[in-house]
């Protein structure tokens, strides 16, 4: 009975959070462990198809790392990296289109659709979504962000689709680019003005002192980082997951969070709740 009763008294709790977000646009970035945990990968499903449900308009953006590190070994390709990024060849970004836009987008849109979503996979290259250039002549064709086309998205959005997104980019002379998730839901959330963005990670958020996790700090205020950079409270790897929430709050996004996506709904206790789950970015002092 108890148990019944604390998920009565989270719908309660839900109720205005429900409220003020339906009909608004939530950009969720989907990786890490949650996507490689058969498990998590359900429940998270499961939060995706709910958040559709009670009228939420949900934008799913994915990587997928180890499924492209997978295919380049069984092609014989060596995956290198720089400064954390995948360096990527023109064959390189082949096998990230194959990977991303054919294999895991289509297996989620599938999960999706088992749950009784309404879902449509997307890559960024359908709709001239996401125009890219080179991040740097270092890494190849990893795709800097040169400009956003949403009409797609939002025609899929106003039709009642959940549109799932993989980060791959292009440009006018026919290359592909292989695109950072983190900064392709910032740039994604930002273009089509979203209530928020979540970025699911493998941590539990920004901590103030690393590998804490009763440290969490439950919010930032964008105009902070420089500060908490300086401090080294962010630093390494956090670096750029932290600029993209910067980003996308510059941007016009109201609430940008860092959940751990390890963590079962984690989406709907960093959402519906009064208490959230990690660190919530925000704009103001």
């Amino acid at each position: 009975m108890i148990g019944k009763e604390a998920q009565a008294e989270f719908l309660l709790e839900a109720m205005p959070y429900i409220e003020k977000y339906q009909n608004k646009i939530l950009v969720v970035k989907y990786g890490g462990n949650a996507m490689t945990d058969d498990t998590l990968k359900q429940l998270v499903m499961r939060d995706m198809t709910l958040l559709q449900f009670v009228g939420i308009k949900v934008v799913l953006v994915h990587g997928g790392g180890p499924e492209i590190s997978q295919m380049l070994k069984r092609m014989g390709i060596e995956s290198r990296f720089v400064g954390g990024l995948r360096y990527t060849d023109a064959e390189t970004a082949h096998a990230v289109r194959m990977v991303l836009a054919g294999k895991v987008n289509k297996e989620l849109v599938h999960m999706l659709g088992s749950l009784g979503a309404k879902a449509v996979g997307l890559s960024g290259i359908d709709g001239n979504i996401l125009k890219c250039s080179k991040e740097s002549e270092e890494l190849g064709f990893v795709g800097k962000i040169e400009q956003v086309n949403t009409d797609l998205i939002l025609s899929c959005l106003n039709a009642g689709y959940l549109p799932v997104i993989s980060t791959v980019g292009y440009d006018d002379e026919g290359n592909i680019y292989n695109v950072n998730a983190d900064t392709a839901a910032s740039a994604l959330a930002g273009a089509l003005k979203a209530e928020s963005l979540i970025l699911m990670t493998d941590v539990r958020g920004l901590l103030q002192k690393a590998g804490d996790a009763d440290s969490l700090i439950k919010k930032v205020y964008v105009s902070d980082v420089p500060s908490l950079i300086k401090e080294g409270i962010i630093s390494g790897g956090m670096i750029p997951k932290v600029q993209c929430c910067r980003d996308a709050i510059r941007n016009g996004v109201n609430r940008v969070f860092i959940t751990d996506g390890r963590v079962k709904h984690s989406i709907l206790l960093e959402l519906l709740s009064d208490e959230g789950l990690g660190t919530m970015f925000v704009k103001g002092d």
